[in-house]
């Protein structure tokens, strides 16, 4: 309570009621793989297909992951991150990419092109901004294809404006370096770094290594813990590599393994994995069973490849299909909820299957939880599975573990608040208003069963689960219970004959 010292009105804020949760979101995708330029290592964010391919370029041939973030896009997908692997090793930077292109002399310094097969680069010093400039400042311009991309307004001195800093932490294109001690401003002109041949966006020998990279050094998916906001990984190259013999099947096993794992130690994300290429459905059965006899609620397979159009080959071609698998996730997220099964749902951009699924060979993979894409006359190419790799009955479905994994996420970020408050009956009471408040929204979307609030969820925090014991170490236990929906996965109608005439009032 404040302290009044003197007569008057005095007005003050207190809070009412409980605190609001927000929704975190739920579809923000992460692709790894090859792609025609572009930093290496470095997580990008990119919201459409202009921002892919100003990036990273243009559809590549033998290479997937243009084809995945493109039907991303065009399923539904919004913002995803893209990481491109298969730079040099071992430089520090996890990217090879530092003097790797054409270069050129600029006065007392040395412009390289940060990596081969970004086009023609110009790079030009021009006057200062303003009036009366000091001597020691200047404009440096980046052209690339004849069209300034970059401009840079720097100095020769060893301020935070300087020249070697700023390209340092701004360009995208270049990198520069001293030639002579203490360089004076160059004069004015342009140098050209005119581009040698693209080098091969795909290395000749892929390791494990290069997908699954480090953490410390933010290198491959590893580098994906530090973004937060991801729900789903895809590496659709790594099929590719092994369909082109640079990597073996055992080594492709050690990378899904990897990808899972690291969706399960995350816990808010899932990892959407590929097949072999060109596998029937008795040899995907005995892949699933045998070779990756994978056990995860935190992935999901998706069988078999589609057929899409390639314009680099001005043709069409088989891709894996977990990046327009990731699109239709996003699309039903968007349009129905997280709590929806991303099934029953149209594969945009698919005009083919590299296999026509019957019913009775679905039924040898559904249960062992390949998700199929099948095709259905006047109907189209639609997704026909909702199952994660899990054999444990409770996380069987997608939508129930991506909705765990949308409202843990929710209350997390939603209850910070809580921590350093007094923990006593008034905060316990709180927490339960908060999130009970939360769950009711969720439950009024359709996302919980029950015909009442009460009947899909519970939250109890009070004298039961904060004893004495847990007060004294600092804890507060809140307990919540929820009712998730799950799919139809099997509609069954039961028809009966019955005699004309007969009525069916119950008596």
């Amino acid at each position: 309570m404040p302290t009044y010292l003197s007569p008057g009105v005095y007005v003050e804020e207190v809070e009412a009621g409980a605190r609001p949760i927000e929704g975190v979101g739920t579809a923000v995708a992460a692709f790894v793989g090859f792609a025609a330029r572009g930093p290496f290592n470095t997580p990008t964010l990119v919201s459409n297909w202009a921002q892919y391919t100003q990036a990273f370029g243009d559809f590549v041939e033998d290479c997937y992951l243009a084809q995945s973030v493109y039907g991303y896009f065009l399923n539904g997908g919004a913002n995803c991150y893209v990481v491109r692997i298969g730079g040099e090793r071992g430089n520090g930077s996890g990217n090879g990419s530092e003097a790797a292109g054409p270069q050129a002399a600029l006065g007392g310094y040395r412009v390289h092109a940060k990596e081969l097969g970004a086009g023609d680069i110009t790079v030009e010093v021009a006057d200062p901004a303003g009036e009366n400039p000091p001597d020691d400042r200047f404009t440096l311009l980046v052209k690339q294809n004849g069209k300034v991309v970059e401009t840079h307004n720097v100095t020769t001195k060893r301020t935070k404006d300087n020249v070697l800093t700023v390209v340092q932490e701004k360009s995208n294109l270049i990198t520069i370096e001293e030639t002579s001690t203490a360089p004076a401003r160059p004069d004015k002109g342009a140098v050209a770094l005119k581009d040698s041949p693209a080098a091969p966006p795909v290395p000749r020998k892929v390791a494990p290594d290069d997908y699954v990279g480090d953490v410390a050094d933010r290198t491959g998916f590893g580098g994906l813990e530090a973004i937060e906001d991801i729900t789903m990984v895809a590496v659709p190259d790594l099929m590719g590599s092994y369909q082109r013999g640079l990597i073996t099947l055992e080594s492709v096993k050690a990378v899904q393994l990897a990808i899972t794992a690291h969706c399960e130690l995350m816990g808010n994300r899932m990892a959407i994995l590929d097949p072999p290429p060109s596998l029937t459905p008795q040899e995907v059965r005995d892949w699933r069973q045998n070779a990756a006899g994978y056990d995860s609620k935190y992935a999901a397979l998706y069988y078999p490849w589609i057929k899409v159009f390639d314009p680099a080959g001005d043709e069409h071609r088989f891709v894996p299909p977990s990046g327009h698998l990731a699109g239709v996730w996003a699309r039903t997220d968007g349009t129905r909820g997280v709590h929806k099964a991303p099934a029953n749902e149209v594969v945009r951009g698919a005009v083919a299957l590299e296999t026509q699924l019957t019913k009775a060979e679905q039924e040898l993979l559904n249960p062992i939880g390949v998700n199929c894409v099948r095709s259905f006359p006047g109907r189209g190419i639609r997704v026909w599975g909702a199952r994660t790799l899990s054999s444990d009955p409770a996380w069987r479905y997608l939508n129930v573990r991506r909705l765990f994994n949308y409202l843990e996420d929710s209350i997390l970020i939603g209850t910070q608040w809580v921590v350093f408050e007094p923990n006593d009956d008034a905060l316990w009471a709180r927490i339960r208003r908060t999130i009970s408040s939360f769950l009711v929204t969720e439950w009024r979307k359709g996302a919980l069963f029950g015909l009442t609030p009460d009947e899909a969820f519970y939250v109890k925090c009070d004298r039961e689960t904060n004893p004495a014991e847990s007060i004294d170490v600092g804890q507060v236990v809140c307990e919540v219970g929820i009712a998730p929906v799950k799919p139809a996965e099997f509609v069954i109608f039961r028809l009966a004959q019955v005699s004309g005439g007969t009525s069916l009032v119950n008596e």
